[in-house]
């Protein structure tokens, strides 16, 4: 029997306080079934949205039209900006000229560039003429050798024009990838082997009543953009976004993060557009609520993180979003630097974090460097969805103590978990939800259940089964859990997660294997650099298979899985052997996702080979055994 719970605890006590912020609601809605399903959803209906997103570009270029809406460094290390009311006067012009060239869902336009204004006024102007728009990973163009998942895509889209910030960058991906009748835009360093037309020709167009007749016809069900998944487990597939999609979620997403209403959220961001989480939901949320976006060219990595410092001393931001290895990268910044800190946490009313879980020292270390800086803890939130939910679906507006804490499903969306392998398989149903993968019918048939709820891939559990009203836990993502030769199950992502922490700093990423097998073994990427702390002596320009076949490498390896094998509480979770891999995972054999997550099926396939030697009756001397040398 379905009843409303209303979840009245308080906030878990404090020493020292939160910075206030308004957020939104906590009570929610269960239904369990007789055979385990359970169906959860928000008490609360979802707010209105508009029909389309661009009908908020022209409500701010009227409303505040010298908001400065999109921020990114020139030539010279000052800030172009770009108001609401021009940049409503280039993406008319633009769209205008996308009118002129017949461009369609059957020949969108296709972006191979990463973040910058060009693409913002691009994917808006087509969105205005009523032609979807496709953000596609630079990993595929620049670092790519064989161009395979570029060639896919193009091959599934039939692209009508391409777009690069920078002809010479991309040439060598278009003359591969891009067929000669299909017109190439550049914002600069034209190819000399094709035409190329520049950007600031499609600016240039003057607007007539043709572009307003276009974007009178777009509504909820025009494609706004195709977005593709990273291919974690296949190759990429294109989720088609429609203007609901996108419009629904930013009504969820305001339902929850309620204090854009009150304050128009400025933004530094460097997550990509081409994934769903910068291009869908932190792109759309500034735009929808009038906020100023200033974009950042660093990233989460060694080299780049300094950009991104650079900028955070002259931005305060409102709403600061990364990844969690971002937030460990900025902490030595923040520690060193007071002013930087004064910057950051001037104006900051949610920190976020998406794409894994949040280590908790690096957790209490942000609180530690807010308290100090104001005497306020700043919230750390976050939430749960993919690229086919536009994204948000889950949202935890409180703070935990389990950073994996996905919270509860917001307004408009329902949440199904359906017992599956000893664990709770979610699907989600709301008019977020895409309506399929563009020309393949048969990936979308089997995303679906028969309830029409989308089958997320991923596990969920309570964080309290006693109280669910604690919030969802992410528990691995299904399709990479497996059962042992007993019938067992694996819980992959779960056991990962312990095994990286474990083995903290030695190890890049890991590989569970196990399947059909007796044993759970470990495939490992090495951190290289912190190997070589390992083997004083050694070369410094020492080849990664020296390295890894050094006996001092191989015995703290050992010692390490030793001591992981003695916190296994089964066979599920206890890994008895590994083997260190010298070669990096291929992005072009699909190893490794342009976001630089490890696709586990790929790795196995590709590296078989290793497989059975690591299940081998008589392992090599390069297999690392539990109960050897200890």
């Amino acid at each position: 029997m379905s009843k409303p719970m209303r979840d009245a605890r308080s906030q878990p006590a404090a020493a020292r306080r939160f910075r206030p912020v308004r957020l939104g609601p906590r009570d929610f809605v269960l239904d369990r079934k007789a055979d385990g399903t359970i169906y959860i959803r928000s008490p609360h209906q979802l707010g209105p949205y508009p029909k389309k997103l661009t009908e908020r570009l022209e409500f701010w270029a009227n409303k505040a039209p010298e908001r400065v809406y999109l921020a990114q460094r020139d030539g010279h290390g000052g800030w172009r900006k770009v108001t609401y009311a021009e940049a409503l006067k280039a993406v008319r012009a633009i769209g205008e000229s996308l009118l002129k060239r017949n461009l369609s869902a059957e020949r969108p336009v296709a972006i191979l560039s990463g973040n910058d204004i060009e693409h913002a006024l691009l994917g808006l102007g087509a969105m205005v003429a009523g032609v979807p728009y496709v953000p596609i990973s630079p990993a595929y163009s620049l670092i790519s050798q064989d161009f395979g998942k570029l060639r896919h895509i193009f091959n599934l889209l039939t692209p009508g024009l391409v777009y690069a910030a920078d002809g010479a960058a991309f040439g060598k991906a278009i003359e591969a990838v891009v067929p000669p009748d299909v017109e190439v835009v550049v914002g600069r360093n034209q190819f000399p082997n094709r035409p190329m037309t520049l950007f600031q020709e499609l600016t240039a167009t003057a607007p007539t009543a043709a572009i307003d007749a276009a974007h009178a016809k777009v509504g909820p069900d025009t494609i706004a953009k195709f977005l593709f998944t990273s291919g974690s487990t296949g190759l990429p597939k294109g989720v088609i976004n429609t203007q609901r999609m996108w419009c629904s979620n930013q009504a969820m997403i305001v339902s929850q993060l309620a204090f854009f209403e009150d304050e128009p959220p400025v933004v530094l961001e460097w997550a990509p557009w081409h994934h769903t989480a910068g291009g869908n939901h932190n792109f759309g949320f500034v735009l929808h609520n009038g906020g100023t976006f200033y974009i950042d060219e660093g990233k989460p990595l060694p080299g780049a993180i300094e950009t991104t410092v650079k900028n955070l001393r002259e931005i305060p931001t409102t709403w600061y979003f990364t990844v969690p290895k971002g937030f460990e990268a900025l902490l030595p910044y923040f520690r060193s630097d007071r002013e930087l800190c004064k910057t950051f946490f001037s104006r900051l009313k949610v920190l976020w974090f998406a794409g894994a879980a949040l280590s908790q020292s690096v957790y209490d270390e942000m609180q530690e460097l807010a308290y100090a800086t104001t005497g306020e803890g700043i919230l750390f939130l976050t939430g749960l969805g993919s690229t086919e939910t536009a994204p948000m679906a889950l949202a935890r507006m409180w703070h935990s103590k389990d950073s994996t804490n996905m919270g509860l499903p917001v307004p408009g969306v329902e949440l199904k978990l359906v017992p599956f392998g000893g664990k709770l398989d979610a699907r989600l149903r709301g008019p977020n939800i895409t309506p399929g993968y563009w020309r393949q019918p048969e990936l979308t048939a089997k995303a679906f259940d028969e309830e029409g709820f989308y089958r997320l891939g991923d596990a969920l559990k309570f964080e309290d089964p006693a109280d669910p009203g604690a919030g969802l836990l992410f528990d691995g993502r299904t399709a990479e859990d497996f059962k042992l030769a007993t019938g067992t199950w694996v819980s992959v992502g779960p056991l990962r997660a312990r095994f990286l922490a474990h083995f903290e700093p030695y190890v890049r990423d890991v590989v569970i294997a196990g399947g059909d097998r007796d044993e759970v073994a470990a495939l490992i990427f090495p951190n290289v650099d912190a190997c070589r702390r390992l083997a004083p002596g050694l070369p410094a320009d020492a080849a990664p298979e020296v390295l890894v076949g050094d006996a001092r490498v191989m015995q703290e390896f050992r010692f390490l899985l030793n001591a992981f094998a003695k916190t296994a509480t089964g066979s599920s979770n206890r890994v008895t052997r590994a083997i260190l891999l010298a070669e990096l995972p291929s992005l072009d054999a699909g190893e490794m996702t342009d976001k630089g997550s490890i696709n586990q099926r790929a790795v196995l396939t590709r590296r078989k080979t290793l497989v059975e030697e690591l299940y081998a009756n008589s392992p090599s001397p390069k297999v690392i055994a539990i109960g050897k040398g200890n």
